[in-house]
């Protein structure tokens, strides 16, 4: 025991040194098995030994997939929310970060809408649907989202011909971060990758987009790499919601009837 009491040790101050913090979440994994801990611990540290985004992009990262819609894990959002203020991020950034993660839900548009125009046609109602030529309205609409958002696509089509009034909508709230914000374009879209990219959403046409705009806007692949080594990370959180309960229920169980 005494050996294994070492390598915790040891293993604690590794974990705390490759991360630049400790959290009590990490105290039953470490108790219960430190062969996966240390496993772990190598797995979460590639990126930052060596990927070259800031620590505090970092932490920012970690903060757009906890508090994302798909997943809002509220621990790691504080512990990462702290990090990312303990290196130097403000309040401001944060809130940015929380900005373009909240509008992960209007991919309910850009997958149901296709599917609803692929129906209508297959019902024999495809004139309901078909494309018109855009009224000045949505001219405009179309020219105001391009100048902000920094690009178009044809994923934003259908809900421009059969809704222009939600997309306008859309088009305020989307913008803005991209208004009003303080991150460059570039970390920007490094949010929408993570977001997209993480295991509880992998909304890949909008990770492809995000990408060659992120590509667009001067990221390196390393950077795009490195953004999606810290997500891949996310699946940890069956050990920090599992393990505690796991002690819980094994000592309830250990205690004798009475």
């Amino acid at each position: 025991m005494a050996e294994l009491d070492a390598r915790r040790q040891k293993l604690k101050a590794d974990f705390t040194k490759a991360r630049g913090y400790w959290s009590t979440l990490w105290d039953g994994l470490l108790e219960l098995s430190p062969d996966f801990f240390e496993a772990y611990l190598n797995f979460s540290s590639v990126p930052w030994r060596s990927g070259p985004l800031a620590p505090k992009i970092k932490e920012l990262i970690y903060v757009a997939i906890d508090a994302a819609t798909t997943h809002l894990y509220a621990p790691g959002t504080r512990i990462h929310m702290r990090n990312a203020l303990g290196y130097g991020a403000t309040r401001e950034e944060i809130m940015e970060v929380l900005q373009l993660t909240a509008v992960l839900g209007i991919h309910t548009i850009t997958e149901g809408v296709p599917m609803l125009i692929a129906e209508m046609q297959a019902a024999g109602r495809a004139a309901e649907v078909a494309p018109k030529p855009l009224s000045p309205y949505q001219e405009r609409l179309k020219a105001e989202f391009t100048a902000n958002r920094g690009y178009w696509s044809a994923l934003w089509d259908g809900l421009l011909q059969l809704s222009p009034e939600f997309f306008e909508a859309y088009v305020q709230l989307s913008s803005v971060p991209w208004k009003n914000g303080v991150l460059e374009p570039k970390i920007k879209e490094l949010i929408y990758i993570a977001i997209d990219a993480s295991t509880t959403h992998l909304y890949l046409p909008g990770l492809r987009v995000h990408i060659q705009n992120a590509l667009r806007h001067g990221a390196t692949v390393q950077e795009i790499m490195e953004v999606m080594q810290l997500t891949a990370v996310l699946g940890i959180h069956t050990i920090t919601e599992g393990v505690p309960i796991l002690l819980e229920e094994a000592e309830k169980a250990a205690k004798p009837a009475t």
